[in-house]
């Protein structure tokens, strides 16, 4: 009689279990997309100087760089926008004994927000003394603003498809139960760019226009969203 007691209480025991961690309420499960296109206002930028032979006569890379030094200026970038990358051979005295001929060059980076500026500070330094320019990176100042504002989009989004989807059924929506987001297609950013000395020369002199304003940068986020049917 005993064992009997103690098996009902056991099933008891384990139904009242299972009802506990069973959700019976019926739900709802969609997902909310935002997307959004952006115009860069923070361009990287790499450029590569190097000395040069003009006949007999070295233009050294301190002239070069007291160019763009002032170049820099005059474009009204900040200090703490122009750094130096790299030095390839600088003060490198065991090669210049080795070479006299060696050509000592110099990166450096330079953070714009105008793209007229870079065109123009480059319009002020010796093209011959330009090995190469490298677009590094892209960004837009009001990222973080604008991921905050496109997740709200793309949850209200969500919440409107399981409306119109609940309603079309007769029922109404309830509260939301559960809420996960994830990066929808990716963000999309313009290919980064390399341009040669010869290149530079040919830009330098005609001052073509860019096409960096028309490059978009592209967002995208996903929302899913499970949602309590009433």
């Amino acid at each position: 009689m005993k064992k009997l007691i103690m098996m009902v209480a056991l099933v008891a025991a384990t139904y009242g279990t299972f009802a506990q961690t069973v959700d019976l309420r019926r739900k709802v499960e969609v997902n909310g997309t935002a997307e959004k296109e952006v115009t860069p206002d923070i361009i990287n930028v790499s450029i590569s100087l190097k000395e040069y032979m003009d006949g007999k006569k070295k233009i050294s890379i301190s002239e070069l760089e007291k160019q763009l030094e002032g170049a820099v200026s005059a474009a009204g970038i900040p200090k703490e926008d122009f750094t130096v990358n790299n030095v390839s051979g600088w003060n490198n005295a065991t090669e210049k004994k080795k070479n006299p001929d060696f050509l000592a060059s110099k990166q450096y980076g330079i953070r714009v927000r105008d793209l007229n500026k870079y065109n123009q500070l480059l319009s002020k330094v010796d093209p011959k003394g330009i090995q190469y320019t490298n677009i590094t990176s892209y960004d837009y100042s009001k990222m973080p603003e604008l991921k905050k504002e496109l997740k709200l989009q793309a949850l209200l989004a969500a919440k409107e498809k399981a409306n119109y989807l609940v309603t079309a059924l007769g029922d109404k929506l309830g509260k939301v139960l559960s809420i996960s987001e994830n990066d929808g297609g990716g963000s999309v950013y313009p290919q980064a760019r390399m341009y040669s000395n010869v290149a530079m020369r040919s830009a330098v002199a005609d001052a073509p226009e860019s096409d960096i304003d028309f490059q978009k940068i592209k967002l995208s986020f996903q929302v899913n969203a499970v949602f309590e049917i009433q």
